[in-house]
């Protein structure tokens, strides 16, 4: 019999802790990935080297649910994190904890239901339709272009066009794009020092230009919020059907106020920061492996050609696209959007067998867990089978969880999962891709699991 071509596509190749903080020294990059010792893919839970204030992470499925869910806050969000993006987001969900986060998430609860497909379904293919026609010009000139800017330009327009009722065409919505672009070169470098010698809750003061940055896009979310205020102000309701309107309509149960113009530039920004950014980066995952893989592609296509032959997509046709589906699910299982999950012990406590000292840093680490050797046959190779009816029955709850879990998973999982299979599919049909330096290609934890430089495409238009 021919012997199976297995793929494990670029991953930091594991190393001993004092080697693994060596190279991420030299490196000078800051990426946790190269940090994480060949140790820490073995065990249920340990310590990631030296700091002062340690570093626990944690993989053992039952733990994370413990921390994850927090009842009694024990662990709030991570200062470090929260200190990167208050700048940005302010306060707002996505960083708070405790009661406010709590009454934050009961006042947008009902903004949730824009992100319904049946809702959203619209937007997405009127944002792909837009993109594949400047793909097209692009394939028609053969000129290069980066994949990882394609796909954060294509899911922060779908996005704006759910949040805000606009595409990212308008000069407005474009510089928002630019200027979190900027945000996240900037902010995702993680100093060494900061994780080893500085104590735990040591105020962070940001680069300058990194809170110009923050400005600009408060400043251009605030435009786009203005919008609807003024549209409410006419007396004429918000005017718009979208998230926008349902966060501006929120208010707060017990008192009745609602958020405040800052708060909403808050919230907001958190919809628009992690509607789009983590399904940008894992569809650059995926448009990288369709492009090395040329069997993977012909089967995405043989499956398009089967459910919706050369027809416009629907969202019935979503539900259909199983393989395309297991490929997304897959590349989100090697690259996880969201690398780390940092949290911080408010107190002492114990987790599994480690006394944990207030101030102490919990790791958790969906990239480590998705190719930890306990839970996963061969867990650096690509396999989107793993998915397939039969065999997903033997994932271990709690060892797959690109979207999170407990009470802050990501609501938006559903709409990303169906976001994705459509441009996927869309995509695949119509053009070829190519990646220059393909041997160079390495994953970054910055805020996203992104490549290290960003990676260089061409597209070309398939002639059936």
């Amino acid at each position: 019999m021919p012997e199976v071509d297995i793929y494990r596509p670029p991953r930091p190749k594991p190393l001993s802790p004092i080697r693994a903080l060596i190279r991420v020294a030299l490196s000078g990059d800051g990426n946790l990935l190269g940090l994480v010792p060949a140790e820490a893919y073995r065990k249920p839970a340990g310590y990631l080297g030296y700091s002062r204030r340690s570093i626990l992470i944690v993989n053992d499925p039952d733990l994370t649910r413990g921390i994850m869910t927090d009842p009694t806050d024990i662990y709030p969000k991570n200062d470090l994190m929260v200190g990167a993006l208050e700048p940005l987001v302010g306060d707002s969900i996505f960083v708070s904890s405790g009661d406010r986060w709590r009454r934050q998430r009961r006042m947008i609860d009902p903004a949730f239901s824009h992100m319904r497909i049946s809702r959203a379904f619209a937007s997405m293919s009127a944002g792909i339709n837009a993109y594949e026609k400047r793909l097209r010009e692009s394939a028609l000139k053969g000129a290069p272009f980066s994949l990882d800017l394609a796909m954060s330009h294509l899911t922060a327009d779908i996005i704006t066009r759910t949040v805000f009722s606009t595409s990212l065409e308008s000069d407005t919505a474009k510089e928002v794009f630019e200027s979190f672009s900027a945000f996240e070169r900037s902010v995702a470098h993680v100093e060494l020092k900061r994780l080893i010698v500085d104590p735990p809750f040591k105020r962070i003061p940001q680069h300058e230009h990194v809170l110009h940055a923050c400005k600009r896009i408060r400043h251009h979310l605030g435009t786009l919020v203005d919008r609807h205020l003024e549209q409410k102000s006419n007396g004429a309701g918000c005017g718009f059907d979208d998230i926008a309107s349902a966060v501006i309509a929120a208010r707060d149960e017990a008192s009745g106020e609602c958020f405040s113009r800052e708060e909403l530039i808050d919230q907001l920004g958190v919809f628009f920061l992690a509607g789009h950014e983590t399904t940008a980066s894992a569809l650059t995952w995926v448009f990288f492996i369709l492009a090395t893989r040329p069997e993977v592609m012909a089967k995405v296509r043989e499956e398009v050609k089967r459910v919706a032959g050369d027809a416009p997509l629907t969202f019935e046709d979503t539900k259909r696209l199983v393989y395309v589906k297991n490929v997304f699910k897959e590349t989100l299982r090697l690259y996880p959007p969201i690398t780390f999950i940092p949290r911080v012990a408010a107190e002492p406590v114990r987790i599994g067998s480690f006394d944990v000292k207030k101030g102490a840093m919990i790791m958790i680490a969906p990239w480590v867990i998705h190719r930890h050797l306990d839970y996963w046959e061969d867990p650096d190779a690509f396999d989107p089978d793993r998915f397939s009816h039969e065999r997903e029955k033997t994932i271990r709850h709690g060892t797959y969880l690109p979207f999170g879990i407990g009470p802050r998973v990501c609501v938006g999982a559903g709409f990303a999962g169906v976001e994705s299979a459509l441009i996927i599919a869309h995509l695949a049909r119509r053009f070829d891709f190519s990646v220059e330096d393909e041997d160079n290609v390495r994953p970054v934890a910055r805020l996203t699991t992104r490549p290290a430089d960003q990676i260089t495409c061409r597209a070309t238009l398939r002639s059936s």
